[in-house]
């Protein structure tokens, strides 16, 4: 009886201890999966902030550059106006 019992809990612990590294494996390859299916969709993040950055910075250069061109041109009719108004 005695006897029976150790083998009863010898073949428990032996049980027991090779469980957890059969779990471990599938999750390492869970894990590797895991990461570059992340990694995939980081890229694809990065790439949509990419390029709404550069559209939203192409709009902000093309308004800027508009708005001192339209500057400009006040400015130098001003000028324009204040020497004609000089001459006379």
């Amino acid at each position: 009886m005695k006897k029976q019992w150790i083998a009863r809990a010898l073949a428990t612990l032996l049980v027991a201890g090779l469980a957890p590294l059969a779990l471990q494996a599938q999750s390492a390859k869970d894990d590797a999966q895991a990461a570059g299916r992340d990694t995939k969709q980081a890229a694809k993040d990065a790439g949509k902030a990419t390029k709404k950055t550069a559209q939203n910075g192409a709009h902000k250069v093309k308004r800027g550059s508009k708005k001192v061109a339209n500057k400009a041109a006040n400015k130098t009719e001003q000028g324009a106006n204040k020497v004609e108004q000089k001459t006379k």
